[in-house]
């Protein structure tokens, strides 16, 4: 049965205006449905405009264009029927759990005998029983965050919004609490009708989602949307659950790894390429771990982030630092060393500066770019501000800092320049 929607995201945009007048453009025409009885994820890296679409499905932004429609009826602020569960568990501190539960219904104006029988009942079904007149400051991660969700349950709301609401987990205690949920859901206990689900969590989304929309980056779109077709309760171990994971892996890595292919095809793009904070330390780490047994020089990703306990934030932007200085290759959900990658595990640590140095002159167009002019000028010297405002032509403000934060991080390993941080100046050692 083709159920008619409970809400209705239509070509949604939302961009912000910067300081100095210029439009950040977040989300770009983003399209979602969400069914009765579904769970959708939102999947995608940092920065890819996830929560905002979450924030103004929710009502609490409003989109540049488009439609957010939820039962029929366009989004204009904060729709009763509609609750958010966030990533920081967002209790009062001075309210027992109890207390923090019946907020959303007194706000409604519910009558107090309801109001307390109804919270007792969240608090029960989500395993909080015992805990009503425990303070926030007496509970666990876990548990505040369970306080967190009976919060939003208590109002029986038609759709639940999750912003990665485990991330602030340890790996048990978010475990534990997904299958709770998962097993509640499927057993019909919880009082809502739809899931939105955000994380950066790859195994999270097969594990709890029916479909998962991937998000590509500046600005965020919906790159591409994947069916997850297993029964609930779903094994991890299972070569069908594993194959789900690997095709996101592939999806989620091959649009960049293209992207960067053409740009260096095309004779690199220069310094206007944005640079995700990775330190030398980070990159060493992956190099060794892939050369080592059991991978000796490639590893299937999903393997290498379960082994080494990364998530796609952590794990993609290295994969791509290595892949920029060609230490290693991603394709097909892969990871590879190059020759050059070979020879730095193998190295000593003199010779991995120097490997580290070439690459960063050869392929990283920022680096040969600041070294030229602390070459070239007679002080070999030069302040941040000279290739903070150069960078700022090309990418937003934060782009640019940490752009430089990452160049600053890899030079200083290379010994290629140096950088003062108090003087904010960037100069030569020893200039030849």
């Amino acid at each position: 049965m083709n159920l008619a929607p409970l809400l209705d995201v239509q070509g949604v945009c939302k961009s912000f205006r910067k300081p100095d007048g210029d439009e950040l453009v977040v989300l770009e025409n983003v399209n979602l449905t969400l069914r009765p009885g579904e769970i959708v994820g939102l999947l995608g890296r940092s920065g890819s405009g996830k929560s905002t679409l979450l924030r103004t499905i929710a009502g609490l932004e409003l989109p540049s264009n488009g439609t957010v429609n939820y039962l029929g009826a366009p989004v204009d602020g904060p729709a009763a029927g509609i609750a958010m569960v966030f990533q920081s568990f967002a209790l009062f501190p001075w309210l027992t759990v109890l207390e923090n539960v019946k907020l959303g219904l007194e706000a409604l104006g519910h009558p107090e005998a309801e109001t307390r029988s109804r919270s007792l009942k969240a608090i029960d079904l989500i395993g909080l029983d015992g805990f009503e007149s425990a303070y926030p400051r007496e509970l666990s991660g876990g548990m505040r965050q369970r306080v967190g969700f009976a919060r939003a349950l208590v109002v029986h709301p038609n759709i639940l919004l999750m912003d990665e609401p485990f991330s602030a987990l340890d790996v048990l205690t978010a475990e534990n609490l997904r299958t709770d949920l998962v097993e509640l859901w499927g057993n019909g206990k919880l009082p809502i009708k739809g899931i939105i689900l955000v994380t950066h969590n790859i195994e999270e989304a097969v594990l709890m989602c029916d479909r998962v929309l991937l998000f590509s980056s500046n600005p965020g779109r919906v790159a591409s949307e994947i069916k997850i077709d297993l029964p609930q309760p779903r094994d991890r171990t299972s070569p069908a659950f594993e194959d789900y994971v690997d095709q996101i892996y592939v999806e989620m890595t091959a649009r960049r790894v293209e992207r960067m292919r053409q740009a260096q095809a095309q004779g690199g793009p220069g310094i206007a390429m944005p640079l995700m904070h990775v330190s030398p330390n980070q990159i060493s780490g992956l190099i060794e771990a892939l050369a080592a047994a059991p991978y000796n020089g490639k590893a299937d990703l999903p393997d290498i982030a379960y082994e080494q306990e990364l998530e796609v934030d952590e794990l993609f932007p290295v994969a791509e630092a290595m892949q920029l200085l060609r230490l290693a290759e991603v394709e097909g959900g892969d990871i590879k060393l190059t020759h050059m990658g070979k020879r730095f595990a193998d190295g000593e640590l003199n010779e991995r500066k120097e490997i580290f140095s070439r690459a960063l002159m050869a392929h990283v167009p920022l680096s040969a770019h600041i070294r030229k002019i602390l070459d070239e000028r007679a002080s070999h010297s030069a302040p941040k501000t000279r290739f903070l405002d150069e960078l700022e032509d090309h990418m937003a403000e934060d782009a640019a800092e940490e752009s430089l934060k990452t160049i600053v991080s890899w030079a200083r390993f290379a010994e290629l320049f140096s950088y003062d941080d108090d003087a904010a100046l960037f100069s030569l050692e020893n200039p030849t």
